[in-house]
């Protein structure tokens, strides 16, 4: 069904593409809002769109999906008295909670460093703060650590993944993990020819909690004291009904 979908819609911006020359790039999601239920399991979301250019065979496409901004803590553990424990930390902000990226070339981006750099291609390019008065050596051994950190966890895509090209038409989809965080995301499509960039559009992603597990965050976000009471509360309660029950029996 989503093929069918990818299709009918890809038509249908070659064809507008086709109306207006003035426009190279045409790019969408197939949904501005991911739903995490309770059941949430994860999903995909498909990225897709159409090209206009005289000489289509040496353009490429970049597709980079990334946020929203969070404060990471990273710390290392030394071996002290045979226990490892926690012995130094590094505070970086604005570190984009998820990031992907994928393009149509498999030999990479052919972008120079500096344009790869201004639009985050790649994940040595993902821009975040760490403390300025740290040593910039130091800063880059916990900046690694924190990358190992979101791959592991399935946050960050370090294989770059792959744009499907039809001619003038294009698809890639991007995994979304069940852990993912919530809050806006920012979808960017670049079209690159001759190591430039000559098309680009921005689209914005949501996901949210939706449903009583929604209510249930926001809820203990808006009134942590009261949530947190109700939920010892709740505690309490089931304890002294198992209780209740196992000495009944």
């Amino acid at each position: 069904m989503r093929a069918i979908l990818f299709l009918l819609i890809t038509a249908s911006l070659a064809l507008a593409g086709g109306a207006a020359r003035a426009v190279p790039l045409i790019a969408d999601i197939d949904r501005h809002l991911v739903a995490i239920t309770t059941d949430f399991t994860g999903s995909e979301l498909l990225i897709f769109g159409s090209i206009d250019l005289e000489d289509e065979d040496d353009a490429e496409i970049v597709v980079v999906v990334f946020g929203p901004n969070e404060e990471v803590v990273v710390r290392r553990k030394d071996r002290v008295a045979g226990m490892w424990i926690n012995q130094a930390a590094m505070t970086f902000s604005r570190v984009p909670a998820f990031y992907h990226a994928a393009t149509s070339n498999p030999e990479g981006v052919t972008l120079p460093a500096t344009a790869r750099a201004r639009h985050q291609i790649g994940t040595d390019n993902i821009r975040m703060r760490g403390p300025e008065d740290a040593p910039e050596d130091s800063v880059e051994v916990f900046k690694e650590a924190l990358l190992r950190n979101k791959i592991a966890i399935g946050h960050y895509v370090s294989d770059r993944g792959l744009i499907e090209r039809r001619g003038k038409l294009f698809r890639t989809s991007v995994a979304i993990p069940s852990n993912v965080p919530v809050g806006t995301y920012t979808v960017e499509t670049l079209l690159i020819a001759n190591r430039q960039i000559i098309g680009a559009q921005t689209t914005p992603l949501f996901v949210s909690k939706v449903g009583v597990g929604a209510q249930i965050y926001r809820f203990a976000h808006v009134e942590p004291l009261i949530f947190g009471i109700v939920a010892v509360l709740i505690a309490v309660a089931a304890g002294l009904g198992a209780n209740y029950m196992f000495r009944k029996v």
